[in-house]
């Protein structure tokens, strides 16, 4: 979108129409027709429509706020989602003022992007001043900050901005190139972290000096980039992986490495909980499959979860644990568990066989440290209708092997028919 189409997306009788987009016939042919007929542009037609689609996109995100917000796609893939944008909102505010008096924290949010996490420091009772370098974002943002009096927001540069007074800092460096669009708009992610803007060398150099900051990046971060000053947290949101974040100055409650579970339940895991040795038992099959969070994979973090699961690894290498006892506990938050039925043959031929015998007719394949394309294998397996069931291509020890196994449910728990 350009500076030219947002003007006239944000007149007040086009953002009328846009909040009462669902008054037109369904289909985005129908719905242009109809536009088209009231006498909007061709441009504007197509801004209606494209911001009716990622408010739709966007609930997964930001719940019912989607509906009174306005996006870029790029934007929108690179907000934070709610809950966890309220959960750095949480951290930031925790920190207090550098004076240490009890007014409310001020932070500088240097990037932006459409102002998700603007919008919880702010809805938390800070005082923000964001920018962001995009001038048609930057306008985005001040648009879906409009009732909250305590942020304003500005066109500029991260390098630029004035941060003197600022309580404490915070940083969501852009991670995706500018003029490379894939097929559905979306622009190609950076891979190097001094390509972010800013770059992640300056970002740690001013995270490092204030009272508090954070710093959003993605959950591939290199672990040898982290700071020896900053709290590392792997974050994961109803199953997805969604960031990790550096946490400096005041803003960090313990150094190193975290990873937190969020959803239903609710889990944080530390590398102070990862045990001296974990050597007892490796390769040796229990009756459950743990597959742990992604969060707690990515932070190196996966036998934290072994004392308090009574569990084991399959193998020193693969981030998947085994038990005997089935999962109860707080840590039970941090992985998905299998009944193990039984341990197949990794040959197709003899596993198909196992598999009709047993009346299974369709499979969900999962992998770690096997050498296969789960839908190759579907399809070699040519399966007649049947029964339900999970695979698991994986390594016991030294040998590889295939898992058969089915969801595991605590008792108590609801499940979905």
């Amino acid at each position: 979108m350009d500076r030219t189409t947002l003007a006239e997306l944000l007149d007040v009788s086009v953002l009328d129409r846009l909040d009462r987009i669902d008054d037109l016939p369904t289909g985005d042919l129908a719905r242009s027709a109809a536009l088209r007929k009231e006498g909007f542009s061709a441009e504007v037609t197509a801004a209606l429509l494209t911001q009716a689609q990622l408010r739709t996109e966007a609930v997964g995100k930001l719940g019912p706020y989607a509906a009174e917000m306005l996006f870029t796609r790029d934007g929108l893939a690179q907000a934070t989602r709610l809950p966890v944008a309220a959960h750095h909102a949480q951290r930031l505010l925790a920190a207090g003022r550098a004076d240490g008096s009890d007014a409310p924290v001020r932070i500088a949010d240097l990037g932006c992007g459409i102002g998700v996490d603007a919008f919880a420091f702010a809805g938390l009772g800070a005082e923000v001043r964001a920018v962001d370098a995009d001038e048609v974002t930057a306008a985005i943002a001040a648009f879906n900050l409009r009732h909250l009096p305590g942020a304003e927001v500005a066109h500029g540069l991260a390098e630029d901005a004035e941060i003197d007074g600022a309580d404490a800092l915070w940083f969501d460096p852009a991670r995706r190139r500018v003029g490379r669009a894939n097929a559905r708009g979306a622009t190609a992610r950076i891979a190097d972290p001094d390509e972010f803007s800013p770059s992640l060398t300056w970002v740690v150099d001013r995270a490092a000096k204030a009272h508090a900051a954070g710093v959003k990046l993605g959950p591939a971060l290199d672990h040898d980039l982290i700071p020896a000053s900053a709290e590392a947290q792997w974050v994961s949101h109803d199953g997805d992986v969604v960031e990790v974040c550096l946490y400096f100055g005041a803003a960090r409650q313990r150094p190193g490495r975290s990873a937190l579970v969020m959803g239903e339940r609710t889990l944080l895991v530390h590398e102070d909980d990862v045990p001296a040795t974990d050597e007892d038992g490796i390769g040796r099959l229990g009756a459950y499959l743990l597959e742990p969070d992604g969060a707690i994979v990515r932070a190196g973090l996966v036998t934290a979860l072994t004392g308090p699961l009574q569990a084991r690894r399959l193998n020193p290498s693969i981030a998947y644990l085994t038990t005997d006892v089935a999962p109860t506990g707080p840590a039970a938050a941090g992985v998905t568990a299998y009944e193990i039925v039984d341990v197949l043959p990794a040959k197709i031929p003899s596993l198909r066989k196992e598999l009709i015998a047993r009346g299974i007719g369709s499979v969900v394949i999962k992998k770690r440290g096997a050498d296969i394309v789960p839908d190759q294998v579907r399809r070699q397996l040519k399966l007649p209708k049947g029964e339900r069931a999970t695979l698991v291509f994986t390594r016991l020890g030294d040998k590889h092997v295939v898992l058969l196994t089915q969801p595991f449910t605590a008792p108590g728990t609801a499940t979905e028919s």
